[in-house]
């Protein structure tokens, strides 16, 4: 069995530098996670009839709807408006979320 544990063929020094740079990124995705957290990403449907804006944390932060779209006869049509507007807002969120994750781990991580 090699010096230094479990890892044959890495030396003490290699070992600490691993773990410098799994630290530095464990650091560095807390980090651009909190970023994350504290951005805002809005979406419109209907030619801007509807707006959604959520947090980076996917949380529904707000919803604007031209009343010239609110038809009593017609909810169908706004209740789908509302629901595309919040899922291309979400979907813009994971996005960035995984374009981030991934610049600091080097892969896709499919967020």
């Amino acid at each position: 069995m090699a010096k230094g544990g479990g890892f044959p063929g890495m030396g003490g020094a290699n070992m600490q530098q691993l773990m410098r740079q799994a630290q530095k990124m464990q650091a560095d995705m807390q980090r651009s996670q909190e970023e994350l957290q504290a951005r805002e990403f809005s979406a419109d449907a209907g030619g801007g009839m509807v707006s959604a804006t959520v947090t980076g944390g996917r949380e529904l932060k707000s919803i604007t709807i031209n009343p010239a779209c609110v038809d009593p006869d017609d909810v169908e049509m706004l209740q789908d408006l509302v629901c595309a507007a919040v899922n291309e807002a979400m979907r813009k969120a994971s996005e960035e979320a995984e374009r981030v994750m991934g610049k600091i781990t080097g892969m896709n991580l499919g967020f």
